[in-house]
């Protein structure tokens, strides 16, 4: 496993974020680092993604800011040249997986299937995004196909709250999770950083519970 990942691991929980506008960046990476989760899965779906990345790259240089929702190699391009540490794709296109692999690119695709599971294996992976995780059938899903494959771990993205991340992350397969609850879009957008600084503690604090 990469440095990267191991970085995933201790942080536990790796906020979500939609960005609209790239002048709430450094408010928002501030929010994060002091709250105690200094990471950012910086969405590649706005026109202000790329832009987002370059600032808290630069503002907070121990941060662990990475791209989401990465579609194409031209978009893996685009955010690795903006500062993003990490990719992060909603599904596992083998073409955008040996791209990073072949770059050294820390990728983590999304699977839900054995199949797409042995098809990132394959590809030199050893951990796998498991999305969208609650409607694709949660933990229990999770722990069930962790069986046969003993090597992958895991990353689950959708449907993390701060009700059920607690059973996640107490699951040794599972490297960190997802989460957009405490980054809100619409609390982005009203400015109400000091509010996402206290869910981010209250986040940081469960992965201390749990993990120690």
């Amino acid at each position: 496993m990469n440095a990267v990942l191991e970085q995933f691991q201790k942080i536990g929980i790796i906020p979500v974020v939609v960005l609209d506008d790239a002048k709430d960046a450094e408010a928002l990476g501030k929010a994060l680092m002091e709250g105690g989760l200094p990471a950012a899965e910086v969405t590649f779906r706005t026109e202000a993604a790329e832009e987002s990345i370059r600032i808290m790259a630069e503002k907070f240089p121990d941060m662990l800011v990475g791209a989401g929702t990465v579609l194409t190699t031209e978009q893996v391009d685009r955010a690795v040249a903006a500062g993003a540490k990490f990719i992060v794709s909603p599904g596992l296109n083998p073409k955008v997986v040996k791209y990073c692999v072949e770059k050294n690119i820390p990728v983590t695709p999304g699977t839900q299937t054995p199949t797409e599971m042995e098809q990132a294996l394959e590809l030199g992976l050893d951990v796998v995004k498991f999305f969208p995780a609650e409607p694709a059938g949660g933990l229990k899903m999770i722990k069930a196909v962790s069986a046969p494959y003993t090597m992958l771990k895991f990353m689950p993205t959708g449907g993390i709250n701060a009700e059920n991340v607690k059973e996640y992350l107490a699951f040794d397969k599972i490297l960190a999770c997802g989460g957009s609850w405490m980054v809100k879009k619409d609390m982005i957008k009203n400015g109400e950083f000091d509010k996402i600084k206290d869910m981010v503690a209250e986040a940081a604090a469960i992965v201390k519970e749990i993990r120690g």
